[in-house]
């Protein structure tokens, strides 16, 4: 805790906020200070840790095994190159006690509308960092003297809009550096703040009424006004009203300077205190908000998501059902056309239903013994079975010639394709379209009755006409059965 620096406890509740360092950058590594082993006589030196800012490198010291005192200085940065400084750290009570002193120090102002002071930092290695207090400049040179119980902390000096902030602003106006007697191992570690920009505190300004300027009052007055500015701007009346209000409060009093400048200093340090809780609250308030409705919208997204999954699932159960409507219509379809073409063809000849499709079979004496030549009877079939083919579109039809044993295989194999191709011309002749029907002969294969006998001869002398395709599907096909190769028998 600091003893020198006393801060209102609703400004030390927020300090100290654990920032989490980013990865080791190892090009900032390699312009670090190099390791050195070199050790003051008596004592062991502190481990020296260097971390990466904004504006440039500043070393963090380890001073757990600090037995006595070591110095540091500060450097200007870029911002305030002609600022410098110098501080004594001394171990005590488990403490160190930091004197440091500053020089070049420019007008706050200069950094923006909203700086009016300066503030000392601590910087642990995790990236945590605690307000060590505010710097009273005067003439641009300031003394300060504290105690920080952090066992390694690096120091830096920002321009801030009041001194109760509780995060460092990238207005960084000075980093310590080693000197030399402060020497020891160095290890190299890259950690970057989260520092406030001030074009938030400008915002945040610019939001709410600017009141006259007002000369003659205290700095501790002109930065309360503008540390309640501040909050109003960043939304604490609507995420922080009751410590606002109190804030308000504190701020009037120490306006009415009621009981001496002095109380009116303190109250007005009470004020800068509310006034940045008020702010911190208000800032965790539009952050909360600001995820809920991230939430929101992610659920909005996901809803949207979720319906339009269901709206295609139902497109696609109803082009399913639809589909399944279609393949049923087209079953009964075939199963109509099937029946009339059964009906039709079995007037002129014996027809049936198989797995191959209709077969209509023409049987008797259809060609002169050991010919391929169609007799008249067999012709006037034909000629009917051919009106009744040519009529229905998409059929295919395969003429199958069969003979009995009598005779050689060779001769009746020959002379079962010539009956078919037969059949075939002739059909096309009569109107069927020639890319429709093919032929084919089995010789005295698939017999359908015994060869021993002069009627079963006659009966395996046949052609075959097998009738597939558009409108004929047979029901095995439509209950997930392949038909049958062609060419195959049944």
């Amino acid at each position: 805790m600091n003893r020198y620096h006393v801060i209102p406890l609703a400004s030390v509740l927020l300090l100290g906020q654990a920032q989490t360092p980013a990865p080791p950058d190892p090009a900032a590594a390699s312009e670090s200070v190099p390791q050195s082993n070199i050790r003051p006589q008596g004592e062991t030196a502190p481990a020296l840790r260097t971390y990466t800012l904004v504006h440039g490198s500043v070393k963090a010291i380890d001073y757990r095994l600090l037995k006595s005192s070591t110095r540091i200085r500060f450097q200007g940065t870029s911002l305030a190159p002609a600022a410098g400084g110098s501080a004594k750290l001394k171990a005590k009570e488990g403490s160190i006690v930091i004197k440091a002193k500053f020089t070049g120090l420019p007008d706050p102002g200069a950094f923006g509308p909203p700086c009016l002071t300066y503030v000392l930092w601590a910087v642990s290695p995790e990236g945590q960092v605690a307000n060590l207090g505010e710097l009273q400049v005067s003439r641009g040179k300031a003394r300060f003297k504290t105690q920080e119980q952090l066992p390694a902390f690096a120091l830096l000096v920002t321009a801030e809009p009041y001194y109760a902030v509780a995060r460092p602003s990238d207005a960084v106006v000075l980093e310590n550096t080693l000197e030399q007697d402060t020497r020891g191992h160095v290890d190299l570690v890259d950690a970057r703040l989260d520092l406030m920009p001030q074009q938030e505190y400008q915002r945040d300004l610019t939001a709410s009424a600017t009141p006259p300027p007002d000369t003659h009052a205290p700095a501790a007055l002109v930065q309360a006004r503008q540390a309640v500015r501040i909050a109003l701007g960043a939304g604490a009346g609507t995420y922080a009203r009751n410590t606002l209000e109190q804030a308000q409060v504190y701020l009037r009093q120490a306006e009415s300077a009621e009981g001496g400048e002095k109380a009116a200093i303190m109250t007005a340090r009470s004020a800068i205190a509310s006034a940045e809780q008020a702010r911190f609250l208000a800032v965790q308030g539009l952050q909360a908000q600001a995820r809920a409705q991230a939430r929101a919208q992610e659920q909005k997204l996901a809803q949207a998501r979720l319906e339009q999954i269901q709206l295609e699932a139902a497109r696609a159960q109803a082009a399913r059902e639809e589909a399944q409507r279609q393949t049923q219509a087209a079953a009964r379809e075939n199963q109509d056309l099937r029946a009339r073409l059964v009906a039709e063809l079995n007037g002129i000849m014996q027809t049936k239903a198989t797995a191959q499709g209709l077969i209509v079979s023409m049987s008797g004496v259809l060609f002169r013994t050991g010919r391929a030549t169609l007799l008249p009877a067999a012709r006037e079939k034909l000629a009917k079975v051919a009106g009744i083919l040519a009529s229905h579109k998409g059929l295919r039809i395969q003429a199958e010639g069969f003979t009995d044993s009598t005779g050689s295989a060779e001769f009746n194999e020959k002379l079962s394709r010539e009956r078919a191709e037969a059949a075939k011309d002739f059909l096309v002749s009569q109107g069927v379209p020639p890319e429709a029907i093919s032929s084919v002969g089995y010789g005295p294969g698939h017999p359908v009755a015994d060869n021993a006998t002069e009627a079963g001869r006659q009966v395996n002398r046949r052609v075959e006409l097998v009738l597939s395709g558009e409108g004929i599907t047979p029901p095995q096909a439509l209950s997930g059965s392949a038909p049958a190769p062609e060419g195959a028998r049944p």
